[in-house]
């Protein structure tokens, strides 16, 4: 199993492999962007999956260019999850699965983040993930963003298809700052705050965070911790001072 050394069910990364100038001494070396950022940091996410399908050969070099203890998060396709909303989505997820299976041994979580606007309806809910755990056997976490999937009813639902709850921050509710679903996986997805997208954290919150995962991970939990503030180069930067909190530079 792979992750940060001294932390063997623990990943940390940016959603993206994308090496600020800033940070680019600490990526030293020679290869493209993915090789260099998968010498230093442990997993990554998959965004542009979300808008768009790569090929199988794509996945499968990206995979060929990581270390034997790197791993990729995968985000399902907003076709599926904005667009169709759960429903009638099948065909789409057997291309989706189809062509980031080439990853092999180094494909993750599969990322379902639901539209803000999109309701906790449990047989619609049920039928989707029934439907994605018969394709899927591996980790699936899933990042709803409408507070009806916050209650005990969508804790539920989530555990019956051993699908963890993503730890949001900023969270659209106070509930979404935790992780929730089944407790096999905790996935802390970091979008900067206080400003989404573009906003370092604060050291003392990096500490925090540390400490968190800690917890997580003599509980034996797996953890995953992404960086999604990109816009401005500091998820880079973040995940940089978190895994020297955690011990595990390589």
């Amino acid at each position: 199993m792979g992750g940060v050394p001294g932390h063997a069910n623990l990943w940390i990364g940016c959603a993206g492999w994308t090496i600020p100038r800033a940070v680019a001494p600490a990526f030293s070396g020679e290869g493209a962007h993915l090789q260099r950022y998968a010498r230093v940091l442990t997993g990554v996410e998959i965004n542009t999956s979300f808008y768009r399908p790569h090929r199988p050969g794509t996945y499968a070099k990206w995979a060929a260019a990581a270390p034997g203890d790197f791993a990729f998060a995968v985000k399902v396709p907003k076709e599926i999850t904005h667009a169709r909303r759960l429903v009638g989505a099948d065909a789409v997820m057997d291309r989706f699965l189809g062509e980031a299976s080439a990853l092999g041994e180094r494909l993750g979580p599969l990322l379902v983040q639901l539209p803000p606007s999109l309701a906790l309806d449990p047989t619609i809910a049920a039928t989707f993930f029934a439907g994605l755990r018969r394709r899927f056997a591996g980790a699936i976490v899933c990042e709803p963003r409408h507070a009806s999937w916050f209650d005990e009813r969508g804790e539920r639902l989530l555990r019956s298809f051993r699908v963890a709850r993503v730890a949001a921050d900023p969270a659209p509710v106070p509930a979404a700052a935790r992780p929730g679903g089944w407790p096999g996986l905790v996935y802390h997805r970091l979008h900067g705050s206080p400003t989404m997208y573009r906003s370092a954290y604060a050291p003392a919150y990096l500490d925090a965070l540390a400490a968190r995962l800690r917890r997580h991970l003599r509980d034996r939990q797996a953890v995953w911790c992404i960086f999604d503030n990109t816009a401005e180069g500091a998820a880079t930067a973040d995940a940089l001072a978190l895994l020297t909190r955690l011990g595990g530079a390589r």
